[in-house]
């Protein structure tokens, strides 16, 4: 297909939605079910955050830079209180507030247009356009994955198995 007719805004905004939704998000939910209150939210030490704290930073990151910049919504995020938690609140909790963000993230990602990529909005005292918002919030999602998914692998010991499908030959 030539560049001409190639839709970059959808497949772009089709990619982030996939990359969020069908890959990351479903990894971190089952890695996360697997692992004990304790271990949600242990932490090594007092400079590290636990994977209680990462949901909870994610949830409010995904909200702010997707949800709210985009619904035009007044702006609620209370960034400290995300690291600062330490009631050990329930996985389940955690995991269905996240769930519930990244949905209301999905559908905003399934109406925006070209002329959203372009707008400029101003999220935590920076000017950035939409398609920054966007990259931002899928970049971000992923380093806080792979944090998440490091720690249990500290934790449980074992392999999460993602990849087991690379095994044989190193290809799909």
């Amino acid at each position: 297909m030539a560049a001409s007719t190639f839709d970059f805004t959808h497949a772009f905004l089709d990619y982030s939605r996939a990359k969020l939704l069908d890959e990351t998000w479903p990894r971190m939910r089952s890695t996360v079910e697997s692992l004990t209150g304790e271990q949600i939210w242990w932490r090594p030490n007092e400079a590290s955050n636990s994977i209680g704290n990462l949901l909870l930073h994610l949830n409010g990151n995904v909200r702010q830079w997707l949800v709210t910049s985009f619904n035009h919504h007044a702006d609620a995020r209370h960034r400290p209180a995300e690291f600062a938690e330490r009631d050990h609140l329930p996985a389940r909790q955690l995991l269905d507030q996240l769930g519930a963000t990244l949905a209301e993230a999905g559908a905003v990602l399934t109406r925006l247009t070209a002329d959203d990529l372009a707008a400029t909005l101003h999220i935590q005292g920076y000017s950035v356009s939409g398609l920054d918002a966007i990259y931002h919030v899928v970049e971000h999602f992923s380093l806080h994955h792979g944090q998440i998914l490091y720690i249990a692998k500290q934790l449980r010991g074992e392999d999460l198995g993602f990849y087991k499908h690379l095994d044989t030959t190193g290809r799909a």
